[in-house]
């Protein structure tokens, strides 16, 4: 006697899904689902700051922003950051280019930001304009004696207007020059944000003549669509 015919419903089969070699662990791009409030250009750089790398790095290793592998990658070149060395860093909030600086040895950090950040022990951080004449001073007094080093990630409030914005920015980058040549100590090192094409030629005159070396670098995690360089410059002369 045949069986009756079952009408069990059809299997399914378990395709996997075609992998192409130079996706493999990579993660699709993210895109905010609502823009609620948002402007257009809110909106781009959220979702900017969601798909770079060096964010979500800066997250998994714990540092404050992105911008600390500018310095690491700098340091790696240069080896600057050496154990022991005095640190001040001018425009130091949120405070990644501090944490660089306590990671890599630095005995003592100073740091100075119009903004308020959140302690990074030992580092002593200070909330100041530091054009302010007694913010110099206080700096020293917290660094405990002269700097090896004196970082500068400053950056002006942007206006808009070209010319403007570049006599801003030259201003700080020689503000914080004149501040490095009168306390960082002989051989010491003086890095700074600049922008390609911003420096002056009075301003590349005063670091040659105060700096055995200077050197134009942009580190990998500055976005490629910004022209923010670094100048970096060592071997100070000391006084004249």
């Amino acid at each position: 006697m045949s069986e009756p015919p079952r009408n069990d419903p059809p299997k399914k089969r378990m395709v996997r899904a075609p992998t192409r070699g130079a996706d493999v662990g990579r993660t699709s791009a993210v895109r905010l689902k609502t823009a609620k409030l948002r402007t257009p250009s809110s909106q781009a750089w959220l979702e900017r700051q969601l798909n770079d790398p060096f964010v979500v790095e800066a997250k998994a290793k714990g540092y404050r922003s992105r911008a600390a592998f500018k310095l690491a990658e700098i340091d790696d070149k240069y080896r600057l950051l050496k154990p022991g060395v005095r640190v001040i860093d001018l425009g130091c909030a949120p405070g990644g280019w501090v944490q660089i600086a306590l990671e890599r040895g630095a005995a003592s950090v100073a740091g100075v930001d119009l903004l308020a950040m959140d302690p990074i022990p030992p580092a002593h951080l200070i909330q100041m304009d530091f054009t302010r004449p007694e913010c110099g001073p206080m700096l020293m007094e917290a660094l405990g004696g002269a700097p090896d080093i004196v970082l500068s990630d400053m950056a002006p409030n942007t206006t808009g207007h070209r010319e403007t914005d570049h006599l801003r920015i030259v201003g700080l980058i020689e503000i914080a020059l004149d501040f490095a040549i009168g306390v960082l100590r002989p051989g010491g090192a003086f890095i700074t944000k600049a922008f390609q094409g911003g420096e002056t030629t009075a301003l590349l005159k005063t670091l040659k003549a105060n700096f055995a070396e200077v050197r134009h670098v942009k580190p990998k995690a500055s976005r490629q669509e910004s022209s923010e360089v670094y100048l970096v410059a060592t071997g100070f002369k000391g006084q004249p």
